[in-house]
This record gives C-alpha cells, sequence and structure tokens, in this order.
C-alpha cells in the first residue's frame, strides 16, 4: 500500500503523520481540559469534538468523554479497526464530510500533550541480545553474559507505573546508594552514571483472564499499539543493587514514553521476523507469523546551549522476542493483565558501536568516551536533553512516532529537605 492521500495538506509531504498512521494521544489547549485526538500532519483531529458533535459515534457508547483512552482500548479490536476506518474516511481526499470535520482540527504546534493513556501496570524486559551480551559481559565476563535461561524466555521484571512521563518531562538526576570498588562501604548520593535505554512499549488494550494464560497469536490481538519508551537507568545504583534478583531503585526514576500510540494496523506492511534461534523455544512462545516491525531508530543527545548529536541508530528488528512473546510469556503463571498495561521492549542494540542502544554500552562502562557536539560524554550530564525517534518507511511515506524526550536537571541538593 501507498501513500494515502488525505484532504489535510501537511499530510501528504514529510510527515511522522499520514493519513496511513493516525495515532492515538491526548491533547490540551490553553484553558482547555486534556481530550483525544489523532495526529495527522501538523494538526490534532479532536475525536472528542467529533463525537461531542455525532460526527463519529460508536454501539458501546461514548468512547472520547474522557482524556485518557482506556475506554477506545478496552472495546476491543472490532471498535480499533471501525474507528481507523472511521476517521480515514473522514480526512481522505475528496471526503464530503471534509466541511464539518475541518473546525475540529487543532494544529499540533499549538498543543500541549499528555501521558495518552492511564498505565495500568509496567513490565520492563531484557529482550535485546546484542545488549544483553553488552551488559552481561560487563556486569559479569564474557562467559557468564548471557543467563542459561536468557535463549528460552523473555527475561523481565515489575516496574512502577507511577514512574511514567510523557515526552518533554524534565527528569531529575536521582539519589541512592552506590559502592565503588575502593571503597569497603557504600555512599548515598546522586547518581553519577545516569543513562538511557532506547526501547520501543507495548500497549496491552485487551485484557487477559487470571488463572489462564493466552497464547502468542491471542496475545498479538491484544495489543493495541506501540509507543518509543526510554527507561532511565542509574548504572552506579543498578551495579550495587543488582545481583542477586536485578534493579529496582535504578529504574525506578523514570519512564519516558512518546506522546503517541501507533495502532498496530499503521505496522501491518512492516511486519518482520524475529531471528533464527540459537535454542528452540517451547512451543508456547513460538510465533505463528512475523510479529516484529521494522522501525528504524535513532537517539540524540543536546548539551545545554548545544547542537544535537546523533549517538546511535539501531532497528526494532534487532529484538530477539516480539512484544506478543512477552506478554504470552507474562500470562503463563496465570499472571492477569489489564488494559493500559505496559510493557517494555528492552534496550535495542545492533552489532556496530554506533548502534548500541545505551550509554554504558556505547562508553562500554564509561572507559570509552564518545563525541558529542562540544565535548565527550561517557553517561549523561545535567541539562543534556536526550531525544529518542523512530519511523516505520515505506517508498512514499512513514510511519512515525513523534519524539520521545527528556531533559535530565540537578539532583537535589539535600533531598530530605523540604519547602
Amino acid at each position: 500500500m501507498g501513500l494515502i492521500r488525505s484532504w489535510v495538506a501537511s499530510a501528504n509531504d514529510d510527515t511522522d503523520f499520514p493519513l496511513n498512521n493516525l495515532p492515538c494521544g491526548v491533547f490540551s489547549l490553553q484553558n482547555q481540559e486534556p481530550r483525544c485526538g489523532m495526529a495527522i500532519g501538523d494538526f490534532i483531529v479532536d475525536l472528542t469534538a467529533l463525537e461531542e458533535d455525532g460526527i463519529i459515534g460508536f454501539a458501546e457508547g461514548p468512547l472520547f468523554d474522557v482524556p485518557f483512552w482506556n475506554e477506545a482500548m478496552e472495546a476491543g479490536p472490532a471498535v480499533w479497526a471501525e474507528l481507523r476506518a472511521t476517521v480515514s474516511g473522514l480526512l481522505a481526499e475528496g471526503s464530503s464530510q471534509r466541511a464539518q470535520v475541518e473546525p475540529h482540527l487543532v494544529p499540533r504546534a499549538k498543543a500541549a500533550l499528555h501521558l495518552p493513556f492511564l498505565v495500568a501496570e509496567y513490565t520492563d524486559f531484557y529482550a535485546g541480545r546484542n545488549h544483553a551480551v553488552n551488559v552481561g559481559t560487563m556486569f559479569r565476563g564474557a562467559e557468564n553474559a548471557l543467563p542459561p535461561n536468557w535463549l528460552h524466555i523473555p527475561i523481565g521484571y515489575n516496574g512502577r507505573a507511577s514512574s511514567v512521563v510523557v515526552s518533554g518531562t524534565d527528569v531529575r538526576r536521582p539519589w541512592g546508594q552506590v559502592k565503588s570498588p575502593e571503597h569497603d562501604l557504600p555512599a548515598f548520593q546522586p547518581s553519577r552514571r545516569f543513562d538511557i535505554e532506547l526501547e520501543m512499549g507495548a500497549v496491552v488494550g485487551q485484557a487477559s483472564d487470571h488463572g489462564y494464560p493466552v497464547t502468542v497469536a491471542e496475545a498479538e490481538e491484544m495489543i493495541f499499539g506501540y509507543v518509543l519508551l526510554n527507561d532511565w537507568s542509574a548504572r552506579d545504583i543498578q551495579a550495587w543493587e543488582y545481583q542477586p534478583l536485578g534493579p529496582f531503585q535504578a529504574k525506578a526514576t523514570a519512564t519516558t514514553i512518546s506522546p503517541w500510540i501507533v495502532m498496530r494496523a499503521a505496522l501491518e506492511p512492516f511486519r518482520v521476523s524475529t531471528p533464527a534461534r540459537e535454542k528452540p523455544l517451547l512451543p508456547h512462545l513460538a510465533e505463528p507469523k512475523p510479529m516484529l516491525y521494522n522501525i528504524e531508530l535513532e537517539v540524540g543527545l543536546t548539551p545545554a546551549g548545544g547542537a544535537e548529536t546523533v549517538i546511535a541508530r539501531t532497528n526494532y528488528a534487532e529484538m530477539y522476542y516480539s512484544a506478543p512473546q512477552q506478554l504470552a510469556h507474562h500470562t503463563t503463571s496465570g499472571c492477569a493483565m489489564n488494559v493500559g498495561d505496559l510493557l517494555g521492549s528492552g534496550t535495542i542494540s545492533g552489532l556496530a558501536k554506533d548502534s548500541r542502544g545505551s550509554l554504558l554500552e556505547l562508553s562500554w562502562g564509561g572507559k570509552e568516551p564518545f563525541a558529542v557536539a562540544g565535548g565527550t560524554r561517557s553517561f549523561i550530564e545535567d541539562n543534556d536533553t536526550l531525544v529518542l525517534r523512530g519511523a516505520a518507511r515505506a517508498e512514499d511515506y512513514r510511519i512515525g512516532f513523534g519524539e520521545c524526550a527528556g531533559k535530565v536537571i540537578p539532583a537535589l541538593a539535600d533531598p530530605y529537605k523540604r519547602n
């Protein structure tokens, strides 16, 4: 399928948001309550207003009378498809309803963007092989880089839904307990090795029943769409608390997501298979069809007052496990999944040095600083801004996610002092 042309001229130009995309977000204008919309070119179509005016409607009742997408997600895949088809028809070139819809277009440049859904729970996986090998080598040595279970199950840990923030939210450098090799005792101090993780996030749009696992095929049908995701990581805190279980406070500072959820249907033309297996997966984790996507990704770092340097480029296709496999594995114990659950893919790194999805890897644990505009970096410095971008590219259009950005601001001088 080529570009679907729209009467919104900017949707036919060089944009993340052509009519083929229609990603889902929540926005507000000045002195306006947040409301649901879809991005189209340089605009947002106000779905709340379209529903209020009766231009769109659903048998399930109002879906956009709340400032989040959870109710629309809960309505199910048939409604998701109906919504995409309806809005696409309204915005398509030659639409007979242009005059009704055009007053409900809002310039994106004038809108504030909010978290697009209520995050029920958050799980982060460790499912990129190149990243796992790199980090395992640094933390445990090359001979123990991958744990024995890694090639058999997608490893994950439960994170904090409360830490998920939307792109553009400042991230304060965290305090924590760290221990350096030259000291006998740990110290409580601001993290000196603060980092990012370039990830994709899968947004769960359908719940599962407690006590009943789902298949990989069923898991795919439960996924509403995808976001860019940056799981901020304090590597010095992580190194001290990491063993024997896994990261805890090192990963609890913030998780930034892009403001637009790209629905699965928009990514359908870009399917790719997971890589060949070194060891065969057990049948309950086998994919019935390709379930990864060819999505080009990059990370930009901008120092305070400086220019941006793109420090890494990679692709979502580097993942060893797909989101449906991760979701299916999550339910094998009978764990119930909820509408609004968020699954982080794990850091996405390629084989080349400039395709590594974290500063930990790019600087090889701080031993190999890399160049940025005006200097070098091993880890994030105060007032650095980190931006993730991603897009699936066809011949004459792309499906983009917008930016997933955050600026790191200095740690509190005294974290326990209250104004």
